[in-house]
């Protein structure tokens, strides 16, 4: 598996772009150069190499579902626990993660299909679910964005 090719593939919440390199994901979306990328990894030690989990918030990051934490270093980090998204996360560890649907606008599998260099099917196919809470972690304080 290649770290700079452009995945499709289901993630916890919604079929989304995943690459370990931003530009190409950038070229793909046609996003903003400026815009971040969510960085999804495969555990909490994978987590800890990005970034130093505030303490008062460490139990709360450690148990959380389907939830996506914007570090005071600027960092947006989810650790997935789905298994299915986990077994293709384990070969890279982390990766550059956004949604495969044109700004602004829902799920189109033919456009996600034409924009990636691999598909991954799951047994479940493709679809879309409620979003993942967005917090945003102080040193004591916290910021539900979503």
């Amino acid at each position: 598996m290649n770290p700079d090719l452009v995945y499709l593939t289901q993630t916890e919440t919604t079929v989304g772009f995943l690459s370990q390199n931003s530009e190409a994901l950038v070229r793909t979306k046609n996003r903003p150069q400026g815009k971040p990328f969510l960085i999804s990894v495969d555990s909490l030690n994978t987590l800890r190499s990005f970034t130093r989990i505030p303490k008062h918030h460490k139990n709360r990051v450690r148990k959380a579902q389907k939830t996506t934490f914007v570090y005071p270093c600027g960092l947006a980090i989810r650790v997935v626990k789905d298994a299915e998204h986990l077994q293709f996360l384990k070969k890279f560890k982390w990766s550059y993660s956004t949604s495969s649907n044109p700004s602004g606008k829902g799920f189109d599998e033919v456009y996600a299909q034409e924009k990636v260099d691999v598909i991954l099917f799951t047994c479940k196919g493709f679809f879309e679910s409620k979003p993942s809470s967005i917090l945003k972690l102080g040193k004591r304080k916290m910021r539900k964005l979503r």
